[in-house]
């Protein structure tokens, strides 16, 4: 019941930051029809950004410091470049944010390094936010680290949660909550979505569309700079971070239906917690075979194939559930889109 209860912990908060991600991306698509291929680049300038400020005034300033900055390259960008391919096509607008990519990647390293740099929580985030407390008697849970004596206990297993893990749940629903409610309930949120099927109209009552749309993807580079703060300070600030969840963010946004921020949202949850859940198991494909009566062969329970673990194709099952989505159900889980 503790391996369940955190490994679902741990699914969840995966899956949570995929939305983060995944929300900025999908804000972009449903807005401008614009596929951002550099989209986990902001993410890592985030990151890289919300570390020399945490240096200089600390983490809680950077925290919101840093979002706002890649918001404004993110504009900047639109306004200077995207603006320039966007009546050429899809096409166009791919490799121009291709190769954004590749010039964000160049800048990191070039300014930051090519390792790691350290960028711990702040004080506050540092530590478990709550310890699972496994013994004959059930299972319990206590707010902080448990005390050492009640772990020292036989038979007794503590599973600290990282108070980093719980934080990144907290900002993604946040923002779940306020997306939801800026393009649904506000003047703004209509005038976004209007200027997307509506262009001509829009312009008609006063609006200048081509700023609607620079804002949009600020926006959506700033929901992705802000991924990259809370991502850096839970993981690793890195250059291979964008690399690292890049692809899987498409994927997201892929299965849970293009355009679509409830599709992004439960996809992630999926994806989130299908993975984790891989990675923690174990067993072989052949030993899950045999457990499930399977009877195999010696030559095929010697196979190489059937000697992987399930940890080890882990990486590969978003994919493996994009192609199954692509073939059965083309639109998404959520999304109204064939394509």
């Amino acid at each position: 019941m503790e391996f369940f209860t955190i490994s679902m912990l741990n699914g969840l908060s995966y899956g949570l930051l995929l939305f983060m991600l995944s929300s900025g991306l999908t804000l972009i698509f449903s807005m401008m029809g614009v596929l951002n291929f550099a989209h986990a680049s902001f993410y890592m300038l985030g990151a890289y950004i919300a570390y020399t400020i945490s240096q200089i005034v600390g983490f809680w300033p950077g925290l919101l410091i840093a979002p706002l900055l890649v918001g404004v390259l993110g504009a900047l960008f639109e306004r200077t470049a995207l603006r320039k391919v966007h009546k050429f096509g899809h096409v166009p607008e791919l490799l121009v944010t291709f190769g954004i990519s590749y010039v964000i990647l160049e800048l990191v390293q070039l300014i930051w390094g090519r390792t790691a740099v350290p960028f711990p929580p702040p004080a506050a985030l540092q530590g478990p936010a709550f310890t699972l407390i496994g013994s004959d008697a059930g299972l319990g849970l206590t707010w902080g680290a448990a005390p050492a004596a009640v772990c020292a206990v036989a038979g007794t297993v503590c599973s600290p949660f990282p108070a980093t893990r719980g934080f990144m749940m907290l900002v993604a629903l946040f923002m779940l909550v306020a997306l939801w409610l800026l393009l649904t309930r506000t003047r703004i949120g209509l005038v976004i979505q209007a200027a997307l099927t509506h262009p001509e109209m829009v312009e008609a009552l006063g609006h200048n569309v081509p700023r609607v749309f620079m804002l949009v993807f600020g926006a959506g580079a700033a929901l992705a700079g802000l991924a990259g703060v809370i991502g850096g300070v839970t993981f690793v600030t890195e250059p291979a971070m964008a690399a690292t969840v890049g692809s899987v963010i498409f994927v997201v946004v892929v299965v849970g239906g293009m355009g679509s921020l409830s599709g992004a949202f439960l996809a992630s949850l999926i994806i989130g917690v299908v993975q984790t859940f891989a990675i923690a198991v174990d067993y072989s494909l052949g030993s899950l075979f045999q457990q499930l009566g399977i009877a195999l062969s010696p030559e095929a329970a010697n196979n190489s194939v059937l000697r992987l673990t399930i940890s080890q194709i882990a990486p590969i099952l978003p994919y493996l559930f994009l192609v199954l989505i692509l073939i059965f159900r083309p639109k998404g889980l959520l999304g109204t889109r064939e394509g």
